[in-house]
């Protein structure tokens, strides 16, 4: 499952873009001092975009994933089969990379690193993952991927996929009232580009 993303379109950038939908968007804590995120990994802080109390849409800087009982990260939470009302987000990214083990090479010894595949949204600059975010009692407020079974462009690379969606479907995700279940599938088939990295 994804436990890496990247942004490199500036946050001034996605507030923009963000206008185009003629949807408001606020900073309550200023607009971020934050910039290029080439590499975002569990538990590094990035932007998302949340309803405030009054019900406009916010971008505010949060980390990714709260601890788990056992201790282990939740950083992608299966959307499968659920109902998720409250706590929706969105995560606006550039990419987001799997990984796949290496193919066996019996002249190298030693164990390789496993391959690295950067996935894009043809024609889009940013995207956003769809979210949840709560307020944990260990870290705070913190959000966490939602996942879903593969489409036609993950489906080689892993079993699993982040849910993405566009800008038609932004304002109705950060709305409880509208059913998750609309949302949590992969897109059709050649919406997704794919680049090795190594």
């Amino acid at each position: 499952m994804c436990n890496e993303a990247y942004r490199r379109t500036q946050i001034g950038d996605i507030a923009r873009d963000w206008g185009e939908t003629r949807i408001p968007l606020v900073f309550p804590e200023g607009l971020p001092n934050i910039g290029e995120q080439p590499s975002i990994r569990i538990t590094d802080r990035a932007p998302i975009i949340r309803r405030a109390d009054g019900g406009t849409p916010e971008l505010v800087v949060r980390r990714w994933s709260w601890p788990a009982p056992a201790g282990r990260p939740v950083y992608n939470f299966r959307s499968d089969g659920r109902r998720i009302d409250a706590g929706r987000c969105l995560i606006p990214v550039d990419g987001f990379f799997e990984f796949t083990d290496p193919p066996k090479d019996p002249d190298v010894g030693g164990r390789q690193p496993k391959s690295k595949w950067a996935f894009t949204w043809a024609g889009h600059d940013w995207f956003c993952i769809a979210g949840i975010w709560r307020n944990d009692p260990q870290v705070g407020e913190a959000w966490s991927m939602l996942t879903c079974p593969p489409g036609a462009d993950i489906a080689p690379y892993h079993d699993r996929q982040v849910v993405v969606l566009g800008r038609d479907d932004w304002d109705q995700w950060l709305d409880p009232a509208v059913p998750s279940a609309e949302f949590c599938r992969p897109l059709p088939g050649g919406s997704l580009f794919v680049t090795q990295i190594r």
